[in-house]
């Protein structure tokens, strides 16, 4: 017997759960610890690749500070039609431990100019490396910074 995918609502709610672990700086530990599993399972739970029971999806709610509805707001992948949409790259990221933490420490600076600075940078750096270029070292982004 062929093992089936994982369904889109399993995926959507591992999401959410690795989503706001992230958020709150849990490892996949702790979170284990606190619900009283391994982080093995939360591993699967957040690939959708095992199923959270009610019980443990009641429990990680409680641990992560958020109504149970939270594990199943915003989702879009599937339409009315059932079709599935294409992966959301942006929302992606976001969820990666990169996109966090470059959330947090762009959010934290409180100077709009250097705001838009940081984006100014990160555009020229993404211009380079789709025109090609070769991809820019410390000395060319401390002469972007320092403008």
């Amino acid at each position: 017997m062929a093992k089936s995918e994982p369904h889109l609502i399993d995926i959507h709610v591992g999401n959410r759960l690795r989503s706001r672990r992230l958020v709150l700086g849990l490892s996949q530990e702790k979170l284990g610890e606190r619900l009283g599993i391994t982080f093995q399972q939360i591993q699967k739970y957040e690939k959708g690749t095992n199923r959270v029971s009610a019980s443990k999806l009641q429990a990680a709610a409680s641990v992560l500070n958020v109504p149970i509805g939270y594990f199943f707001e915003d989702n879009d992948a599937v339409v009315p039609d059932g079709l599935v949409r294409e992966v959301d790259e942006i929302g992606t990221f976001l969820l990666s431990r990169d996109g966090v933490s470059l959330n947090r420490a762009f959010t934290s600076i409180k100077n709009r100019q250097v705001r838009q600075s940081i984006i100014t940078l990160t555009k020229a750096l993404a211009n380079a490396d789709d025109a090609g270029a070769p991809t820019a070292d410390a000395e060319d982004v401390s002469s972007l910074v320092r403008r």
